[in-house]
Parts: C-alpha cells; sequence; structure tokens
C-alpha cells in the first residue's frame, strides 16, 4: 500500500521539490496552487498526509486545515511556515495539526516527520480495526440461542445497552455473564472506551482497594512505585466485576463510596480522582439471599441492582443445545484444522440428555475436546465423556416409568428427528423446500414431520423469524 500525499503551497518551485523528493521515496504526491483547489483536491485525493503552506492567496491555511479536518479526520496536517507566522502555526497545532516547520525546510526533517505522521496514522488504524473485530466478536449475534428464554434476554440486553445504568448480571457459573456484559458494553454508547474485568474473587483480601483503586509510592512495604487501579484504568469506559459476591464487607463499603461520589483516592494518597465509569457486576449467588445473611451489604446491592438481568441455565434452554454445538464445531474447526459436518442422533440424543451442571462452558468444552479426537467429520456419542452417556440413559428411563422399549426409542427418536429438522431449516434461512431437499424427503414430507413434532411456528407465518416459503 503507497501512502498519499497532498501538498499546498502557492509556490511552484516548493511543489515541484517535494512532489520530487516524495515520489522518491514511494509515495503517491499530489499537489495544489491555493486553497480552494487544495480542498478539492484533498475530497477527491483522500490523502494520509497534507503538506499546508500557511499563507496562500486566496484562503488562510487555518481555513483549509478546518475544511480539511471536518472531511478527513485522520489526515495528518503538517504546516509549513515562514518565520513571520509561527504564532500562526502554534494556533494550528492548537487547532489539531500534526506538526509544523519552517522554511526553507529541511529535507530530512520532513521526510523524518512525515514517517512518524504515517506511523501514528497507522496505529490508529489498527486500534480502530482491534475495536471492530472486538465489536464483531461480542456482538449479540456471537450469544448463541434462539429459545424463548434466550430471545428475552435479547431484549433486555438491547435495552441496558442503551443507557448508562449500573447493571447486575446473574446465572450460574458458566452461563455467559463476561460475554453479556462485553456485549452491553460495545454495542452502548462507551463502545470506544476500555472494558476492564476485575474478578473479585481471586483477588487477595489486603490488596481489593489497590486493586481498585491504585496506590502511591511507599503506601506499604511492597508498593515501590505508584500504580494505577482499575476503576481510573476504566475511565471512559466500563469496568466489569465479576464475582462481586466474593467481595468481603469491608471492601464492600469502599466500592460503594466509590460508586456514589464517582471518585476514588488511591491507597496512601490524598488527592481525589474522578472517574467516569459504567459499572457492570456478576455474580452466581442469590444477593437477596446474601444480604439477609448478613453478608453482602444491602445498600450496596440497591446501588448495584439498577438494571437486573437473570441468565438461565442451559437445562433451561434445552432447545437450543444443537444449535450451540453446531456453532462450537465451526468455531474450533479451523483451529484443528478439521471441518465437521454435525452430530450423530445418538451424540445429538446424549447432550439433550444430560443436565449440563457447567452450562454453556460445559458444553463447549465437551465438543472441544470431542472434536480433537474425532477421526471422521461427524461426531459420535463415544466421544463424550462416560458422565453424559450414563447421565443419559439414566434420564431416559427414569423420564417415564413403565414405558415400553419401542415407545422410549419412539421418544428419542422424535427427538433426534426434531433437532435435525430445525438444524436444516435454520441452515436453510427458514426456506422449507431447501431444508427438505437436504434432509433427502419431499417438501410434503417435511410439512407432516412439522405438525407432528410441534415444530414452532410464529403467529406471522414464519419460522425462526424467517420467511417461510
Amino acid at each position: 500500500m503507497k501512502f498519499k500525499i497532498l501538498v499546498v503551497d502557492d509556490e511552484r518551485n516548493i511543489r515541484d521539490i517535494f512532489t520530487l523528493l516524495l515520489e522518491e521515496k514511494g509515495y503517491l504526491v499530489e499537489s495544489a496552487a491555493d486553497g480552494r483547489e487544495g480542498l478539492s483536491k484533498a475530497r477527491e485525493f483522500a490523502p494520509d498526509v497534507l503538506l499546508l503552506d500557511m499563507n496562500l492567496p486566496d484562503m488562510s491555511g487555518l481555513e483549509v486545515l478546518a475544511g480539511v479536518r471536518e472531511k478527513l479526520p485522520a489526515c495528518r496536517i503538517i504546516i509549513i511556515t515562514a518565520f513571520g507566522t509561527i504564532r500562526n502555526a502554534v494556533e494550528a497545532t492548537r487547532q489539531g495539526a500534526y506538526a509544523y516547520l519552517e522554511k526553507p525546510v529541511d529535507n530530512e526533517e520532513l521526510l523524518l516527520l512525515i514517517g512518524r505522521a504515517l506511523e501514528v496514522r497507522r496505529l490508529e488504524s489498527e486500534v480502530e480495526t482491534l475495536r471492530r473485530e472486538l465489536r464483531t466478536r461480542y456482538a449479540f449475534a456471537e450469544i448463541v440461542g434462539t429459545s424463548g428464554r434466550m430471545n428475552s434476554i435479547f431484549q433486555m440486553m438491547d435495552r441496558i445497552a442503551a443507557v448508562d445504568g449500573t447493571v447486575l448480571i446473574s446465572g450460574e457459573s458458566g452461563t455467559g455473564k463476561e460475554l453479556v456484559a462485553r456485549a452491553i458494553h460495545y454495542a452502548g454508547p462507551r463502545k470506544d472506551g476500555p472494558f476492564v474485568v476485575v474478578n473479585c474473587g481471586a483477588i487477595p483480601r489486603d490488596l481489593i482497594e489497590s486493586e481498585f483503586f491504585g496506590h502511591s509510592k511507599g503506601a506499604f512495604t511492597d508498593a515501590r512505585t505508584e500504580t494505577t487501579g482499575k476503576f481510573e484504568l476504566a475511565h471512559k469506559g466500563t469496568i466489569f466485576l465479576d464475582e462481586i459476591g466474593e467481595l468481603p464487607l469491608d471492601a464492600q463499603v469502599k466500592l460503594l463510596r466509590a460508586l456514589g461520589e464517582r471518585e476514588i483516592v488511591k491507597v496512601g494518597g490524598t488527592k481525589t480522582i474522578p472517574v467516569d465509569v459504567r459499572v457492570i457486576v456478576a455474580t452466581n449467588k442469590d444477593l437477596d439471599e446474601e444480604v439477609r445473611k448478613g453478608t453482602f451489604r444491602e445498600d450496596l446491592y440497591f446501588r448495584l441492582a439498577v438494571l437486573s438481568l437473570r441468565l438461565p441455565p442451559l437445562r433451561e434452554r434445552a432447545e437450543d443445545i444443537p444449535l450451540l454445538a453446531e456453532h462450537f464445531l465451526k468455531k474450533y474447526g479451523p483451529e484443528l484444522k478439521k471441518r465437521f459436518e454435525g452430530l450423530t442422533p445418538a451424540a445429538l440424543d446424549a447432550l439433550l440428555g444430560y443436565p449440563w451442571p457447567g452450562n454453556v462452558r460445559e458444553l463447549e468444552n465437551v465438543i472441544y475436546e470431542a472434536m480433537v479426537y474425532a477421526e471422521g467429520s461427524v461426531l459420535d456419542a463415544p466421544l463424550f465423556p462416560a458422565r453424559i452417556l450414563a447421565r443419559g440413559r439414566k434420564a431416559a428411563a427414569e423420564e417415564a416409568p413403565g414405558r415400553t422399549l419401542r415407545e422410549a426409542a419412539q421418544s428419542a427418536s422424535e427427538n433426534t428427528e426434531k433437532a435435525l429438522i430445525e438444524k436444516a431449516l435454520r441452515e436453510a434461512g427458514g426456506n422449507r423446500t431447501e431444508a427438505a431437499r437436504r434432509l433427502g424427503v419431499s417438501r410434503r414430507t417435511l410439512f407432516n414431520k412439522m405438525n407432528a413434532l410441534g415444530i414452532a411456528k410464529k403467529g406471522d407465518g414464519s419460522i425462526f423469524g424467517l420467511e417461510k416459503k
């Protein structure tokens, strides 16, 4: 990729010298003799760097600077100025110019300055790319689920992300609390700010205050330098306090003060530091019960539970298991250099029959392990840990005592058929004709199966939110 440089100067010999010098260094160069031509070429050429003379015949360099900054905020502007206009050059840097050089310009100094400006531009571009990747990675769409429970969660997340209130996310371990917190951050008004994670259960009790607020040099025995706390690092962004229920009472008091006053004091310090952060907390405990037991402050609980979100355990949304399994196959296939087509009916039955105490995280680990050991392109039940197979068999036997073997087999078969049909419909974008083709049955057979198995159709005649055909 060649960087583009625009030279705006009313002296032709300067334009020619700069053009020759910069083209020899591999840059794409355009030039303009006055401000209006410069603005026009800037819009067409979109330069990475603008070399701008302050003294132009038709308008001031500051006017050109303002026009380019408005249309091309990422462009780096280097002012070229005569001695008598240094004051204007200083004003230009205050208004957003990258730097200025005095005439006569030293060519080596100019090239060095351009190189630095382009390096800043490159780094800013990389940061923006990383931000876009993070937004994509933690977008709502990356949280997998089409069940009624998850649709309700998505609607609540959408509303929560639009405001700036404190959020309490509760749910069992492995339900994806941090993933939801990140999604809320990157969908909200603070998406360009930092997202700082603090695991309250992993910090030694005597270091919690320092971790939250930082400490001054000499504040305690090992405090050899001044440190910045997590709240200060999260300024203009979001701080995520995971496992907030593990926080001891004395630390809860200090956290309550920081939340109420929106300012902190470092350990051993005296200066108050204002912090502008959104607070999202998560817990796998019942904080109402912890308040009743006296292990969690009631005033802190009410400060945190401004907006509450409870994530359901996987056993309460078992219909999402086939979709989650498919998601993990796609996620880890490239990493393992394998391509997987899906799961066998027996494997799907085993997953559906297990209660998943470790929730989505446990399912992800089980699928990943099976993928590592799989030799073919389809995951089969024997690849799963014994606890899953044993529980599946036990659950099938306990579900309906007194059933005949044929009835139990039919029930398992129907569950498998339902999962396969729903998967085919998702892959076909809701197109029933295409889903029937993928399943190797006629369209009429598919309709009959859907009716018999009670596969949900929405009131507007669509399946999974997609138009039927």
